[in-house]
């Protein structure tokens, strides 16, 4: 298991803000390599998970070239001026698609590697989050958990579109059919979602590894943490051993993310 954790104190236009974070990510109990990565940049208040696919190498390598794109992208777009805040999440997903397929195409062994990918960005206490794939965003609020990622699944396409219950799909074996990755075409359009944070929320970005065996109640109930004496490095363990626990058939990773007023 690899864990990361910081702290970071902002004064917004209107009032200070702490950001505390926390990030882990763990093989499971069935694979024999991670080909999960995540990244943190506290000082453009940055987070971003991929999940990687395409095989032992491929899977670990889409994942960690995604994640630097992404990252290198925003860094160099830190002094221009876009008329959305959205613009550079979407510069930086996309980015990270041809980062990845360009490092495919250059590798015949790699062809047909790709990842998920989920990420965030708070400035003062505006939430961005942009999404390719089934990797998830969630934010928990007075013990309330709600994603705010749509996923990019065959599954969850089906049940949106009425032709499959919740029930069906979580019993179905095609748990890992997705319908957006980055790396897998010349262009990908990433979902984009925006919230207006309150003092003591907290974000999780996470992978299907941990969703595939832990409910959003179950994720509401350990990161709330009834009173909050665990630390958020804590919490991410916890919902890794859990996902473990109940089977951990894939690798899990966790960012949790605290926003607090000052």
């Amino acid at each position: 298991m690899t864990a990361q954790r910081s702290n970071r104190f902002k004064r917004g236009k209107h009032v200070a803000v702490s950001i505390e974070a926390a990030a882990q990510t763990d093989v499971g109990c069935v694979r024999s390599n991670n080909e999960d990565c995540f990244g943190i940049d506290t000082e453009l208040q940055v987070y971003i998970v991929c999940d990687g696919m395409g095989g032992a190498v491929g899977g670990e390598i889409a994942s960690r070239v995604g994640v630097d794109a992404f990252l290198s992208s925003l860094r160099q777009d830190k002094y221009e001026t876009f008329e959305s805040p959205r613009e550079p999440l979407v510069q930086a997903a996309m980015a990270a698609n041809v980062a990845v397929l360009a490092r495919a195409q250059m590798e015949p062994a790699l062809h047909g590697m790709g990842a998920t990918l989920v990420a965030a960005q708070i400035q003062d206490s505006r939430l961005q989050v942009v999404n390719i794939g089934d990797s998830r965003a969630y934010v928990v609020r007075q013990a309330q958990c709600t994603q705010l990622t749509v996923d990019h699944s065959y599954l969850q396409e089906q049940v949106r579109l009425g032709f499959m219950t919740q029930a069906m799909a979580d019993q179905s074996p095609m748990q890992s059919v997705i319908t957006r990755a980055i790396g897998v075409q010349d262009s990908v359009v990433p979902d984009l979602f925006s919230l207006d944070l309150e003092d003591g929320d907290l974000i999780l970005l996470t992978t299907d590894g941990l969703t595939r065996h832990v409910s959003d109640e179950d994720i509401a109930e350990v990161v709330t943490d009834a009173g909050g004496a665990d630390d958020l490095d804590t919490r991410c363990s916890r919902l890794i051993e859990l996902a473990k626990r109940r089977g951990g058939s894939d690798n899990v990773t966790c960012i949790l993310l605290q926003h607090s007023s000052l």
